[in-house]
């Protein structure tokens, strides 16, 4: 059993890097510390309470050019003792890899959700660079970064990728081959998955309530389907933090002169289960999804997904059988909520096949990955003191 400091930089949301920590550490053989630099226990995952967490140095949750170079600054200068920790894993959805300069001498493990959106998502990125500010220097700094980083990334002795579509963001970046990295999926555990229930008379949008998932198409959707005669009821739930408050209030606003929409943003692991248990299907409008748990949730109590036909989804829900990949606009949304709403035995039809679907995606296998390469690159650096590493198999578990 190794020990191991498992590093994310901000622990304060209820998003699938919050989840896949603290699954990893109920789940791992190691002997796993998490490591911060901002806990706020009171919106997180309540379990995460229980678990062994240390705040090392203080990073910002807000997401300016200011603050995420202070960030940076206080990541590259993080120093892990190595006489306490066989290893180091980062969580990364940016800038965790910095934390490689000042601890080349662990064994390193990149887990990654994805590297920087705002450089590596060309989609993300030109949104961001649309916003006010200015663009040239926004256009230096993105450049610097990505000096650092790939440096950064050439000194992991693993790369875990969560999905198909985050190791093609980091290839297309040139950070990694990609015989270099491995694909694991975090998922759902394998006791989750369950008979369905009923049908269900409404549409399910679960998730954090940010901008980054596109709320609005779903709810222009929604408009598009109750004026061509759905009936069928739509539940947005998923907690709200500060710098997306303005966010949510221009979604209450565009919904306000529609019946059927409700909001739920104080929602329970409970709750949220009874939701999914309820509806008719899931819903999943981000325009460019890392991976996305919320299919595979929906998939374990037999609901289809009706999602963007983009990223991590396509490599989950398969088109036409498991639910509907659709362009990201309005009317082709709003088509397969109307199929879905006009047939109800599609609808259980394509859960039962979600939930063959999902047992290739569970936390049991995400954790075998996991585990079997801390034992490797553990071992790798007792036996070989050079920075030539060898390149792990890859390893693929839920391809189509």
């Amino acid at each position: 059993m190794a020990r191991i400091a498992l590093y994310y930089p901000w622990i304060y949301l209820k998003s699938g890097v919050e989840r896949t920590i603290l699954e990893i550490h109920r789940r791992s053989r190691h002997d796993v510390i998490i490591v911060t630099s901002h806990y706020d226990r009171h919106v997180t995952f309540e379990e995460l309470a229980g678990c062994n967490i240390v705040q090392r140095g203080q990073v910002s949750v807000k997401r300016t050019y200011l603050q995420a170079a202070k960030a940076a600054l206080t990541m590259a200068t993080l120093r892990f003792d190595r006489a306490e920790h066989d290893a180091l894993v980062i969580c990364c959805d940016g800038l965790g890899p910095l934390l490689t300069f000042r601890n080349r001498d662990m064994p390193l493990m990149n887990l990654c959700f994805t590297p920087l959106r705002a450089v590596y998502d060309m989609e993300y990125r030109d949104r961001l660079l649309s916003r006010n500010g200015p663009r040239m220097a926004k256009l230096v700094a993105e450049r610097l970064f990505r000096l650092l980083d790939r440096a950064a990334w050439r000194r992991f002795d693993s790369v875990i990728c969560n999905s198909r579509t985050t190791r093609a963001r980091a290839v297309d970046g040139g950070l990694r081959a990609k015989g270099e990295m491995i694909v694991a999926y975090p998922g759902i555990a394998a006791a989750a998955i369950r008979p369905a229930g009923q049908v269900g008379d409404y549409f399910f949008l679960p998730g954090r309530i940010m901008w980054t998932k596109n709320i609005e198409l779903a709810i222009d959707a929604y408009r598009d389907y109750r004026a061509r005669g759905g009936t069928l009821g739509l539940v947005i739930a998923g907690m709200v933090d500060r710098k997306s408050r303005p966010y949510y209030d221009s979604l209450q606003a565009q919904a306000a002169d529609l019946e059927g929409i409700r909001f739920e943003t104080e929602v329970s692991d409970a709750r949220m289960q009874e939701l999914y248990s309820g509806c008719r299907a899931v819903l999943l409008a981000a325009f460019n999804e890392d991976q996305g748990l919320t299919p595979l949730e929906g998939m374990a109590v037999g609901k289809p997904t009706i999602a963007i036909d983009r990223g991590g989804p396509r490599e989950s829900v398969i088109n036409g059988q498991t639910g509907f990949l659709v362009e990201p606009e309005p009317q082709p949304f709003a088509n397969a909520m109307l199929h879905l709403d006009k047939n109800p035995d599609l609808a259980r039809t394509m859960g039962q096949r979600g939930q063959d679907r999902v047992a290739l995606f569970t936390w049991e296998n995400f954790i075998a990955v996991f585990d079997d390469e801390i034992d490797r690159i553990v071992a790798q650096r007792a036996t070989v003191r050079s920075p030539q590493r060898e390149t792990p198999a890859e390893s693929v578990r839920a391809e189509q």
